[in-house]
């Protein structure tokens, strides 16, 4: 009699969904490359190294993977993932594929098959169109050249480079994301670059599908190169970060799994780069402006004081160069910092009581959330200045007379 299993979660990251903690699922011991390693004698195939195998899987979205599996132990920039099936009903499967996938397309549409291999499922797409369009395969090992009408790139596709170049009406990855790491990473870069190109691109995607492993304990599924496992759940959870998910259906017996998706980001997310992007460039002038503020307020002769060393303070010191050559001057309510100093740029940190025995014209006060206390701190204590100066809308504005949320 075979006891409960004892849950045992580890704290792994999942690749499709990023839950933080998965379950132990399948521990493999070590085996050799699978489909990669083509050993050219016995003798080879014997010796060659065994690799972990310490599948978990996702309680959120069922996805399992190889957690101890390294990108870097697997040969593809020396060898080709060569999948071989002559099948009729693969075959049938590939027909019917191939036909799914031009229903989404215009008569003559440009095409961009990633990882495709001897360009089989593209050319056959071609074949379909008679010729009309234009079809690009993206793999190490193709020969580069145009051929039945194919025109076969021998490196990897940059989703941000090439998919604006090309403006694809789709694009193809079969028997792709189950060898990667990190698949989630290449689906959202294509949905970014859709987006920014401005363009309709239809993401046709194909995977094994592990869904009958829970039906039957089977572990042939399981080796080294096939980092991730996909069932019908975790694929279409991964698909749906790529944009709107049109389908998912499964063929050749249920034994793969695909999905047509509209590439795009959610006009959320889209706004937020936006306006992260427009934040950015905001930053860049506003920062200019506030030191060249700075630079002025020092060439004036004003007597200035900056009123805190640590934390924010510190950031906003280093953001505007600050140096304790020109603006030596720096105080903090908490008498504790006193005798310490402002990292990086040296200043040594006085009590505020300072600013009784030297009066300057100008205090700056970094952190404007605190200028209430503070300015009523500088009264309590007779500390008097000209002007109070804090950060506010890419400028340095007076405390007292600027229009803010912080009086």
């Amino acid at each position: 009699m075979i006891e409960p299993p004892v849950l045992r979660p580890l704290e792994t990251p999942c690749p499709v969904c990023a839950h933080t903690l998965a379950v132990p699922f399948f521990a493999g011991g070590h085996q050799p490359l699978a489909t990669l390693g083509w050993p050219q004698s016995a003798d080879q195939a014997r010796v060659m190294p065994r690799l972990p195998l310490d599948f978990v899987q996702c309680p959120a979205c069922s996805h399992v993977w190889n957690t101890a599996f390294s990108y870097e132990a697997v040969p593809y920039s020396r060898q080709p993932n060569r999948m071989y099936n002559s099948g009729r009903i693969w075959q049938g499967h590939l027909a019917d594929t191939r036909d799914r996938l031009l229903s989404y397309l215009p008569a003559a549409p440009t095409v961009v098959e990633i990882g495709c291999g001897d360009g089989h499922f593209l050319c056959g797409l071609a074949e379909a169109r008679a010729g009309r369009g234009r079809y690009v395969g993206f793999d190490p090992h193709a020969n580069p050249g145009t051929e039945q009408g194919v025109d076969f790139r021998d490196r990897l596709f940059e989703p941000l480079i090439d998919l604006p170049a090309l403006r694809p009406d789709a694009v193809v990855i079969r028997h792709v994301l189950e060898h990667l790491a990190a698949p989630a990473a290449l689906l959202e870069q294509l949905a970014w670059a859709a987006t920014q190109t401005g363009i309709t691109c239809h993401l046709f995607a194909e995977v094994p599908c592990i869904d009958r492993v829970f039906a039957t304990d089977r572990l042939a599924d399981f080796f080294y190169e096939h980092v991730s496992h996909f069932t019908s759940k975790s694929f279409r959870r991964l698909l749906s970060r790529a944009g709107t998910v049109s389908e998912v259906a499964h063929g050749y017996d249920g034994e793969v799994v695909f999905a047509c998706v509209a590439l795009g980001v959610p006009s959320a997310l889209a706004a937020r780069a936006t306006n992260a992007a427009a934040f950015a460039q905001r930053s860049d002038v506003n920062r200019s402006r506030i030191a060249d503020k700075l630079a002025s307020l020092h060439a004036s002769g004003a007597r200035v004081a900056i009123w805190g060393g640590t934390g924010k303070s510190a950031a906003f010191i280093h953001h505007y160069a600050l140096d304790a050559e020109r603006f030596p001057l720096v105080v903090d309510s908490d008498a504790t910092k006193a005798g310490t100093y402002v990292p990086g740029t040296g200043q040594e940190i006085c009590f505020r009581d300072e600013l009784k025995r030297r009066p300057v014209d100008v205090v700056i006060i970094p952190t404007q959330w605190r200028a209430c206390d503070i300015v009523a701190e500088m009264g309590r204590e007779g500390i008097v200045a000209r002007q109070v100066l804090i950060e506010h809308d890419g400028n340095l504005v007076d405390f007292f007379t600027a229009a803010h949320p912080y009086r």
